[in-house]
């Protein structure tokens, strides 16, 4: 509420193949941005050491997880090696309904069943390297993975960039900062758009009435 005037929140999802910045872009924008919450998963898998209940994920039985599915307690889902993950649709819906903005780390599957479920509270940011020259020189430099599973990234990555189209933005990640301050300029936009800014009519209203 920079203005003072009240909003509903949205869902901000980044997508990007392995190695485009989505991951650097997003701690950022946690850091930079209070207003910014991450989404927390539910998953069927155990705990790893040092994960935190309700803050890496929400724990949850096979059974339950079903049964969340049939409540259609889910706005995505999907099943990974076994595991399966979803975002809960209650915690969401009560950030944005107190103007609270909800970042996702989810892929282009995840987003399509976001723009399905809530399309109206979605922006859809998709980060591209620079060139493909470059992609393999960040997945080589971080150290991470081995020859053969940067070859497999790079293979993936084609699959990924085949759904630009479906996002609202496209940001070319040459240089962090100037990536970092078109993704801002994005938010700012998007939470001055007229639909989103629930005291606008009581604001104008009063503007409106006779001295």
């Amino acid at each position: 509420m920079q203005d003072g005037l009240a909003r509903r929140g949205f869902m901000l999802v980044l997508s990007s193949p392995s190695g485009a910045g989505k991951t650097t872009l997003s701690r950022r924008l946690l850091t930079d941005d209070a207003a910014f919450t991450l989404s927390v998963s539910a998953t069927t898998r155990l705990p790893r050491c040092g994960e935190v209940e309700g803050q890496d994920y929400f724990f949850v039985s096979r059974a339950r997880f079903g049964e969340m599915v049939a409540e259609q307690a889910f706005l995505e889902h999907a099943t990974v090696f076994g595991c399966s993950y979803g975002t809960p649709r209650a915690p969401v819906e009560e950030a944005l309904a107190a103007g609270r903005d909800v970042l996702f780390d989810i892929d282009w599957q995840g987003t399509q069943q976001l723009h399905a479920n809530a399309g109206r509270d979605l922006v859809r940011v998709f980060i591209l390297p620079p060139s493909v020259g470059e992609l393999e020189r960040r997945l080589h430099s971080r150290a991470q993975d081995s020859a053969e599973a940067v070859r497999s990234r790079m293979t993936e990555a084609a699959g990924e960039m085949s759904h630009w189209a479906e996002y609202d933005y496209v940001i070319v990640n040459d240089k962090i900062e100037k990536s970092l301050a078109e993704l801002l300029a994005i938010v700012q936009a998007e939470r001055l758009r007229r639909e989103r800014r629930t005291g606008l009519v009581e604001f104008v209203r009063d503007l409106m009435r006779p001295a």
